[in-house]
């Protein structure tokens, strides 16, 4: 499965890839990683799945789309699409169940944004504009996440992963930002 596709694909990038076995299936977060999509499922007859309250900001419709509904959707043996909302209306996290060290693992992009001391994540509207998600759509989708077990979260960014208790992460980090949104102990 790939997460989030690069904006770059070549014919030698396509065939070091299916060398090391291919891509089955292409699950992308949130219009932000939009750009080359099509080009990776044609590239590898994979569908890319985008979750359907994201649909208005696909700006080339293709064939390849898949567009899913609902809260979770299990795109292969073990991972699974979580329509966190947060970032975006159709903001996709991915879980990983049986990642190569059994602890499970969580991909979040910018979704749960993975901060600079790595033990805690942001919930933003809109980064660039520093406008913070609303209390209910973090409830949500903390409760969303809360039935899934992960040690590992990683973010969108060069070395912005959580590399313990990712859930206990996700959880702490939402309940301090409810917290102070509230203006309660902060």
């Amino acid at each position: 499965v790939l997460w989030d596709c690069l904006g770059y694909l070549d014919d030698e990038l396509a065939m070091r890839i299916e060398a090391l076995g291919g891509i089955s299936a292409i699950a992308v977060s949130h219009p932000h990683f939009y750009g080359t999509m099509t080009e990776w499922g044609r590239a590898f007859g994979a569908p890319v799945y985008v979750h359907a309250a994201d649909r208005e900001w696909v700006a080339r419709p293709d064939p390849v789309i898949e567009f899913w509904t609902g809260d979770t959707l299990a795109i292969a043996p073990g991972m699974t699409l979580v329509n966190a909302g947060t970032h975006f209306a159709g903001g996709t996290v991915l879980h990983w169940a049986d990642d190569p060290e059994g602890r499970g693992a969580l991909f979040s992009g910018d979704i749960f944004m993975v901060v600079m001391d790595r033990r805690w994540v942001s919930f933003m509207y809109s980064i660039p504009n520093f406008i913070p998600e609303r209390p209910a759509t973090i409830r949500r989708a903390l409760a969303l996440v809360e039935p899934f077990a992960f040690e590992r979260i990683y973010g969108a960014f060069w070395g912005r992963v959580v590399t313990a208790d990712g859930s206990g992460a996700v959880r702490r980090s939402a309940e301090r930002y409810l917290r102070f949104i509230r203006e309660e102990g902060a």
